[in-house]
């Protein structure tokens, strides 16, 4: 298989490399396919992969007593195992295939090796865990202050940034993981924000309609993750 080039590579971490640092990575990098409900990750366990996700979501989830709920989410724009980037080989959560695409998968050793001769690349990686969390807190925020619709809102407008396009394949299952609540609850929220001309639901997928009206929905639960990625993704 072809080594990857920077030419070629759609993933937008890997793009933000030095020339040096993403050849310490090119030739230990494959290219994957992300397939809907594949478990990159899973709970407690030692973590075999990085994967620079090239298109398509994945989703970290938390399994909580009421069922499982999502905690964060990775496109075009990340990394799915972050935790090697801390010094660590497990996490209590999962990372799985919401949206089937592509990734770019590195193996664990591989990467400790790299970010350990270069610290140019564990600032980058590092920049980027930093923007997690502030998405993370965002989450806890929408959780908190929004109404169903407004968190639901919020979800759409981040799968839109990451798919890059007006269609989303967002089935009612996975939106009850991603607002942690019941399909029921789900179905309510999305025959609501139809009713507002923002979106056009049918079996297996959302179409958003009207962006603009979305964000006014998701207040500043939405934006401020985004704009400290970009500030961290050009930071030096």
């Amino acid at each position: 298989m072809p080594q990857p080039q920077p030419s070629n590579v759609r993933n937008r971490l890997l793009g933000a490399l030095g020339s040096d640092d993403f050849a310490r990575l090119a030739p230990a990098l494959e290219r994957v396919p992300l397939t809907l409900g594949d478990i990159l990750i899973g709970p407690h366990r030692r973590i075999a992969y990085a994967y620079f996700v090239e298109e398509g979501i994945v989703s970290v989830v938390a399994d909580t007593a009421e069922g499982r709920i999502e905690i964060g989410i990775t496109g075009f724009e990340g990394l799915v195992g972050t935790p090697l980037v801390l010094s660590t080989d497990r996490t209590p959560h999962m990372a799985i295939v919401q949206v089937e695409g592509a990734a770019l998968r590195l193996p664990a050793d591989a990467l400790r090796a790299a970010l350990a001769d270069s610290p140019t690349l564990r600032g980058v990686l590092s920049r980027y865990v930093q923007s997690l969390i502030v998405q993370v807190g965002q989450t806890v925020h929408a959780g908190r202050d929004l109404t169903v619709e407004g968190r639901l809102a919020h979800w759409i407008l981040m799968t839109h940034d990451r798919l890059g396009r007006d269609e989303l394949p967002l089935t009612h299952e996975f939106l009850s993981v991603m607002l942690g609540v019941r399909r029921s609850g789900v179905t309510a929220a999305t025959h609501m924000l139809e009713g507002n001309g923002t979106i056009a639901a049918q079996r297996g997928r959302i179409t958003v309609r009207d962006r603009e009206k979305l964000e006014e929905m998701a207040g500043d639960t939405y934006g401020v993750a985004e704009a400290e990625y970009e500030r961290l993704l050009t930071e030096k």
